[in-house]
């Protein structure tokens, strides 16, 4: 709760000054909100700034990321400042520093037996996957590298973990795959 309280303090105009380029440039709303699985399943709103433009008509799914994210939504994802709000979810006891990342609801059936572990902690703003490589990393090693980290936690692997996320964030590496998309989605497994 303390690094939340601090980091919202320290980062507010940073936040302020990118939600009126939010503002400006795609209009409102200005936060993202989707429901994210939580430690036990159980969902909540996760926050994060907005970073692509409404989809056109039939043109919603990740394949079209590259139309919809733009210039300002490209950086604010690239140096991770679209995160920035999720503090008021670390506030909130919703998710830790590090962590398997939230990732959507509807997403739960399509996860093994084996897979769902990545549910018995909280999820974090950074964890293994993100330090293996952020959005280039494959479905099956991420889940495999987020059961890893339930497996293995420890205050030791924490601070390594956010030591090691810093400069990934600060080269702004491993944010897109190499055919454009963010994110793929996850299929079932």
């Amino acid at each position: 709760m303390v690094v939340a309280t601090f980091g919202l303090m320290v980062l507010s105009p940073l936040i302020a000054a990118a939600a009126v380029a939010v503002r400006v440039r795609m209009g409102a709303p200005v936060i993202f909100r989707q429901q994210r699985l939580g430690r036990g399943e159980r969902p909540f709103m996760l926050w994060k700034l907005r970073s692509m433009h409404a989809p056109a008509a039939g043109r919603e799914g990740p394949e079209f990321d590259h139309e919809r994210l733009g210039r300002l939504g490209g950086l604010l994802r690239s140096t991770s400042v679209d995160e920035l709000p999720s503090l008021v979810n670390l506030l909130r006891g919703e998710i830790t520093l590090v962590g398997p990342r939230p990732l959507p609801v509807h997403y739960l059936p399509r996860f093994t037996a084996a897979q769902r572990r990545r549910m018995e902690v909280k999820p974090g703003l950074t964890g293994l996957a993100q330090v293996a490589g952020r959005n280039t990393v494959d479905w099956p090693r991420r889940l495999a590298l987020d059961v890893e980290y339930v497996d293995r936690r420890s205050l030791w692997l924490d601070l390594t973990l956010l030591a090691r996320t810093v400069p990934l964030v600060l080269r702004r590496t491993g944010v897109d795959h190499a055919d454009g998309l963010t994110m793929k989605e996850l299929d079932h497994q």
